[in-house]
């Protein structure tokens, strides 16, 4: 209760705003997003811009707090039961992205078996050579990761963000990449079932890109300032995990939406 000593190691946030007002910037974007597909596409980009307003303003005040309070706490020692639950909430959540893109896979295969030709005839596929070098700057960038990761571990913070830096500027590239070949696709969202299950996995994958990325360049930015330390550094490690699970889902997407049909 409020005014009582704690006498227990769970860390119990204060109350607030920011969690509940990103809740309802995806919400509005959700809903702007359906709206443009189905609706009316003024009112689905008017709801998108305000609900990816609201996001940004919400997810970036409520990670500025999380910052500040981890820094408040310090970062020589932390209690285990808060790392176990963090180390648990963070392969949980991965769990759950994982089930994400099964569903949709599945929708693919399905589809895919079904079909006597796929891709269907009208569509005119999309050339391997642009998503090959998408590969080849995912897997580089998985090794600058677990390079910059070990280089944090044995205390080498230089060549730990010299690493960093390059990881998040190949996840910039790749989505150069898609952006590119998304603008010379000759077939959209609408072009039948192959166009819908097309650009839902890769661009919901793409997505997933942008959000490794920021947390990359936070994870960079938060190094410059001198936070974690060679035991210490759990938001790094989480990060490291996520953008290992993008690289793996791309392996998929490469294979089976690319590789494939060609």
């Amino acid at each position: 209760m409020a005014g009582h000593k704690q006498d227990h190691d769970f860390y119990i946030p204060g109350n607030s705003i920011w969690p509940p007002l990103s809740c309802l910037g995806l919400g509005l974007c959700m809903f702007g997003l359906l709206n443009l597909l189905k609706f009316s596409a003024f009112t689905g980009k008017a709801l998108l811009a305000v609900g990816m307003i609201i996001l940004l303003v919400g997810a970036g005040q409520w990670f500025r707090v999380l910052i500040k309070e981890a820094r408040e706490r310090g970062f020589d020692t932390t209690p285990k039961v808060i790392d176990l639950a963090n180390r648990y909430g963070m392969v949980f959540f991965i769990v759950s992205e994982l089930m994400f893109f099964a569903g949709f896979f599945a929708a693919y295969f399905y589809i895919y078996g079904f079909n006597i030709e796929w891709p269907p005839a009208n569509i005119e596929v999309l050339t391997i050579h642009l998503p090959t070098i998408n590969t080849l700057l995912l897997l580089t960038s998985g090794v600058t990761i677990t390079w910059s990761h070990h280089a944090l571990i044995h205390g080498d913070r230089d060549e730990c963000k010299k690493f960093l830096m390059m990881t998040w500027i190949l996840g910039v590239i790749f989505l150069a990449c898609q952006m590119f070949e998304y603008s010379h696709a000759a077939f959209g969202l609408s072009s039948g079932a192959y166009g819908s299950t097309f650009y839902m996995l890769t661009g919901f994958h793409g997505f997933h890109v942008f959000v490794g990325t920021a947390m990359l360049m936070v994870a960079h930015y938060r190094l410059k300032k001198g936070d974690f330390t060679e035991k210490n550094h759990f938001y790094y490690e989480a990060t490291a995990w996520y953008w290992h699970f993008v690289d793996v889902v791309w392996i998929g997407l490469f294979l089976f939406i690319y590789a494939l049909p060609a």
